[in-house]
């Protein structure tokens, strides 16, 4: 069985996907850029474009009952792997228990113009 979240105090998903899905104990979190609820895409540094995306992972995941501990996995894109650095220094500070498994991975280019964007399935 599976359950479309929708949580409102994220940004709005494209009517070609869904936030997250929930699937046998598992959330799958759509990749999330560092733009806000009403859309404007966070500029500056990669500490703040990762915080961004790190809340609005967060709201969808308390939507679907988790939070970010519940976290297993975890898929960063980024445009520049020279803001792996600033990435590797802020992420850490966002889980209270062990780290997820994780894997960085350089692309082109982005959706809306971002130069970070994580994915991340978590168990329920």
């Amino acid at each position: 069985m599976k359950q479309q979240i929708i949580a409102s105090n994220a940004p709005k998903a494209d009517a070609i996907l869904s936030q997250a899905v929930v699937s046998n104990g598992f959330i799958f979190v759509s990749g999330q850029v560092h733009n806000t609820v009403e859309g404007k895409l966070v500029e500056g540094f990669p500490k703040e474009k990762l915080s961004q995306i790190m809340q609005n992972i967060s709201a969808i995941l308390s939507e679907a009952g988790a939070t970010l501990d519940d976290i297993v996995k975890v898929t960063i894109y980024v445009t520049d792997m020279g803001q792996m650095p600033q990435i590797n220094e802020e992420y850490p500070t966002y889980f209270k228990s062990f780290m997820p498994a994780r894997e960085a991975i350089c692309v082109k280019e982005l959706p809306l113009g971002a130069s970070i964007e994580i994915s991340v399935i978590a168990a329920k």
